[in-house]
């Protein structure tokens, strides 16, 4: 398995975060993680990002374990619900940043420009960005390393059609390219065209674990926002 989970908990309160939660996620699978707001979806995302610290329980990507912080966060691209750019810096010079974190060559930034159509925007200030254009950027951040893990925390909130369906291109590019992609969606049409696999989240416990298909005949489903 690439990735295993063993009783990963997180707890802000008594009722809030996520409980302990365990599953495995093979290389390659396009994984929907589907839940109400606050049901843990991105505080299992951040801690897999290596952005908040777990309570207790272990995570592993290719046998490395999340608390090896160094090594974990080169197998792992985030991308955030709102951008974790910088508004008053360009394109380019956000990517070098943040390739200079990553320990990545500056020839790799060239490279995400141009895999990401953003050439033309390089010495664009990031505030000026539409908010396609700033996801897009984004993704190309999280790439820089290129993980073999890429998580996604609501891609689509807040862009338009055309927008979302740039975004969808995007994701199965990459995903075509070998990637393993775990992202939180509220959209049944988001998780019918992308997600190869369900993952259902209720008050911090994991409820469902199955196929789309599965999911979508299930009674999780159908009762998802009755619970």
């Amino acid at each position: 398995m690439q990735i295993e989970i063993r009783n990963l908990t997180k707890l802000y309160d008594q009722k809030r975060g996520l409980l302990p939660t365990s599953f495995e996620v093979k290389k390659g699978e396009l994984i929907a993680v589907v839940g109400h707001n606050g049901a843990g979806k991105s505080t299992l995302l951040k801690m897999l990002a290596n952005w908040i610290l777990p309570d207790s329980g272990q995570a592993m990507i290719d046998g490395i374990d999340l608390r090896k912080r160094t090594a974990f966060v080169k197998k792992v691209g985030f991308v955030p619900e709102v951008p974790n750019l910088f508004d008053f810096f360009t394109v380019e010079y956000n990517l070098k940043l943040f390739a200079v974190l990553f320990q990545t060559p500056f020839l790799r930034v060239d490279e995400v420009l141009r895999e990401f159509n953003l050439l033309p925007f390089r010495k664009n200030k990031i505030q000026m960005l539409s908010k396609g254009l700033k996801q897009r950027v984004n993704i190309g951040r999280a790439l820089l390393a290129d993980p073999p893990v890429l998580l996604f925390d609501e891609p689509t909130s807040g862009l338009d059609f055309e927008m979302t369906k740039e975004l969808y291109r995007l994701l199965n590019t990459i995903h075509a390219a070998g990637k393993t992609i775990l992202f939180t969606s509220h959209r049944p049409e988001e998780i019918k065209s992308l997600a190869t696999r369900i993952l259902v989240l209720h008050e911090g416990g994991l409820v469902f674990d199955g196929s789309p298909q599965q999911y979508f005949q299930s009674e999780i489903h159908e009762n998802l926002y009755a619970l």
